[in-house]
């Protein structure tokens, strides 16, 4: 019997302010390139730097795909290292968007608590990825930055209790090319699936007892 491939959504962003080419969408596209295995099915999208868009797309990629994982990838101007964001933050939404817009209750879900945490233990993904010898550092961070990347993000924890990732990315060529950051992803989201199926593997055998 054939295995049922795993639906995996990875998102990167379109371009904004200076960045007239935006890394995170690239790198996306270099994943894209590359693949997660014969048991992943894919699905990339770029999203527009809009809140308004992001607030009406996020919900419908979850319900078009039921994925068992969404990872959002961004570009940080001040990232050197390719980082693993631990949750995201629901309130102090000022900075405007593509549209010149920003929320007017400067939050993400109004009544929605003041930070989600990924589900997925970020501290044993970079581990294991260190451990890899990739020529690219990863590290981690609990501030994705009050801007587009952390209102996707805490939206998408919203709508999926928890089952989702980010990703930040450097700008292209400082220091890595788009095949070194497409490789990185690649290696991220591979490890973000096994501690997932870790978890709730060790969940089932727990309820099983």
């Amino acid at each position: 019997m054939e295995k049922t491939r795993r639906p995996v959504v990875v998102t990167g962003f379109g371009p904004f302010g200076e960045y007239s080419v935006n890394a995170s969408w690239i790198a996306v596209q270099e994943l894209e390139k590359m693949g997660l295995g014969e048991d992943v099915d894919l699905h990339v999208y770029e999203i527009p730097v809009e809140y308004q868009a992001v607030q009406r797309l996020i919900p419908a990629l979850w319900k078009k795909h039921s994925p068992q994982l969404v990872v959002h990838v961004g570009l940080s101007g001040m990232a050197t290292t390719v980082t693993l964001e631990k949750c995201g933050h629901n309130v102090g939404y000022r900075g405007l968007d593509n549209c010149h817009f920003c929320p007017g209750s400067e939050c993400c879900i109004e009544g929605g608590p003041e930070c989600i945490d990924s589900i997925i233990d970020m501290d044993a993904v970079c581990k294991r990825v260190s451990a890899l010898g990739l020529d690219v550092t990863v590290t981690i961070s609990e501030d994705a930055g009050r801007y587009l990347c952390d209102f996707t993000y805490y939206t998408s924890l919203y709508q999926s209790h928890g089952r989702s990732a980010f990703v930040h990315v450097p700008p292209l060529g400082k220091p890595y090319s788009a095949e070194q950051l497409g490789r990185a992803l690649q290696a991220i989201i591979e490890e973000m699936l096994n501690v997932l199926e870790q978890s709730e593997s060790n969940i089932n055998c727990h309820n099983e007892h």
